[in-house]
């Protein structure tokens, strides 16, 4: 693979390296498209728009407000936000400090917003009115001393947001009233100046971000990224996609920002281009979705395979009532791309449906295939630019194998992180010699597109989202009635992957599926909760105890078919 054979099938204009600014803060992406398209609207939520002037000034606002609250650069910043303008002013705000930035999935239970923000260090949190209750009953038990909240109807139109605190605010848990030193993030913008915020230099070495993921094995790790990470990451993805109009992109926000994919390929990439960002803060709202794309004529639409296949699956999509030919890129990625999902779309967009990959260790793409050139049925795609590749062996984990040969994946690029947060040990086992192990088995075809066979790791993503089975077992083994359990991902239609779990009930006990579900939703996000689960006399395992979450999938697939 010295060759790199993927570069010559690169779309034309696209580079095999790229010079990277040396100590290129990420937040300049933002400042140069203010420079260059500053009356262009920024972010656009249900009608209501802000420019990138207008969304420097309140990010420079805000940064001043947290200045005076004491956030200095290495600070670690809960950020609780779903896909709203307000998200997008609390990440430019700390970027702008030197702070790093922690992003929290707005769907966590407690129990994981506790295990996250003590793991970070995390003492300020900015949440979405409707996570405060959540946050503040478990607060004795972490480091937060201070809460920033902002209510969702602050980012609406003005007759919207009558009509949402008339109907919706109360119900759907928004209205709160602050209790001890909370504050509103409305007001600190409003009582700081733009002309105070710190000016602030980020190095390339210095860290940004916490994306807490997977990983590759254990439970969920807080992966550090620098700025060279998402700096280099942007400027590759930009590249890839050569055919981009600078000022006239529009991106449909669908991914959530709390991933490094969303932050990356979405916002970044987005402030890169001088796009205008459309937000849409719950993906699973199809007709929210779709009608975004319609009435913002969205160009850009970066995503996951549940949500492409349910668009295509939709009844007023098949009935013609929306009008998506606005679309002319998407890149899909976090799950296998089906090949009819893929082809139902590109007919009914009119627009190029790409397959990537990556991961939160190298926040966040290594590989996709060309927007203009060949895209190949299951294939991941190329390498990016700068992005090296080898394939070694899953016995010696060496010796690097020949084209067509099945291997794991190792990568060395200018995006690969600094290692996990607190965990040197996990961090030497996948970081070795400049090398990242991405746990992935795979194999490059003779034009090297490279082809996922199967997963070292034994992550779960349904619809994209992670979930890591050791996770869920030990919930569902914490109840009393449980002896024992597997979790794994079982093949589904719809998602790509469903949560499986087997178990063992103690003897004497009864138990039903229903009964571990309502359990595991006390405690689990949703999508980590098992959508089905069977009971089993015995589990299988190795000879020394081990459960062969292998050959309980083996099973399962014998049984559909």
């Amino acid at each position: 693979m010295k060759d790199r054979p993927w570069v010559q099938h690169y779309d034309q204009g696209v580079p095999a390296t790229i010079d990277y600014p040396k100590d290129f803060s990420v937040y300049k992406f933002f400042d140069q498209a203010v420079e260059q398209y500053p009356d262009k609207a920024c972010t656009i939520f249900n009608g209501a728009e802000i420019t990138y002037k207008e969304m420097q000034d309140l990010s420079d606002r805000l940064a001043a407000g947290l200045a005076g609250m004491g956030i200095k650069p290495g600070d670690r910043v809960g950020v609780f936000i779903p896909n709203t303008p307000q998200f997008v002013i609390a990440y430019l705000a700390l970027l702008k400090l030197g702070a790093v930035v922690v992003a929290t999935n707005p769907l966590y239970t407690e129990r994981e917003i506790e295990y996250q923000v003590n793991d970070a260090g995390v003492e300020i949190m900015i949440l979405m009115t409707n996570n405060y209750e959540k946050v503040k009953s478990i607060q004795h038990k972490t480091r937060i001393r201070q809460i920033i909240a902002t209510n969702i109807k602050e980012a609406l139109p003005p007759v919207l947001r009558v009509l949402f605190t008339l109907a919706r605010e109360k119900k759907a848990g928004f209205r709160v009233t602050l209790r001890d030193n909370d504050v509103w993030m409305q007001a600190l913008i409003k009582n700081s100046r733009a002309e105070d915020r710190p000016q602030v230099q980020i190095k390339d070495d210095d860290t940004v971000l916490f994306q807490y993921s997977g990983g590759t094995t254990g439970v969920s790790k807080g992966v550090v990224a620098t700025n060279r990470n998402l700096v280099a990451n942007t400027f590759q993805n930009d590249a890839w996609n050569s055919a981009a109009e600078k000022g006239n992109e529009v991106v449909l926000m669908a991914i959530p920002l709390y991933h490094a994919y969303g932050m990356v390929v979405g916002l970044l990439l987005g402030m890169k281009q001088g796009a205008s960002l459309v937000m849409v803060p719950d993906p699973r709202n199809i007709k929210d979705v779709l009608d975004n794309i319609q009435k913002y004529k969205a160009t850009l639409f970066p995503g996951v395979p549940a949500l492409y296949n349910a668009i295509n699956n939709h009844p007023d999509v098949k009935a013609g009532k929306y009008d998506l030919s606005s679309i002319r890129t998407c890149l899909s990625g976090s799950a296998p791309l089906l090949r009819e999902t893929k082809e139902e779309f590109e007919r009914i967009t009119g627009g190029v449906l790409t397959e990537g990959y990556g991961l939160s260790e190298a926040p966040v793409a290594t590989h996709c295939n060309p927007v203009t050139g060949v895209n190949k049925a299951g294939s991941i795609g190329l390498p990016l630019p700068d992005v090296e590749c080898r394939v070694i062996d899953l016995d010696d984990e060496r010796t690097v194998l020949d084209q067509g040969e099945v291997g794991e994946l190792v990568i060395r690029a200018p995006q690969v992180m600094k290692g996990y947060h607190n965990m040197p040990t996990e961090t030497m086992n996948t970081l070795r010699e400049g090398w990242l192990y991405t746990g992935d088995i795979v194999y490059m075809d003779e034009d090297g597109y490279f082809y996922i066979v199967d997963r070292k790791k034994e992550l779960i993503k349904p619809g994209g989202f992670q979930v890591w089975p050791r996770e869920v077992e030990e919930v569902i083994k914490d109840n009393p009635k449980v002896l024992e359990v597997g979790v794994a991902g079982i093949p589904d239609a719809n998602s790509g992957e469903a949560v499986k779990a087997w178990g063992v009930v103690k003897e004497g006990e009864t138990l039903t599926e229903d009964e571990v579900r309502a359990w595991c939703k006390e405690r689990l996000a949703g999508y980590k909760v098992p959508q089905q689960v069977e009971f089993m006399n015995e589990l299988p395992k190795t000879t020394v105890g081990k459960i062969l979450r292998r050959e309980l999938v083996r099973s399962h697939k014998e049984a559909a078919n």
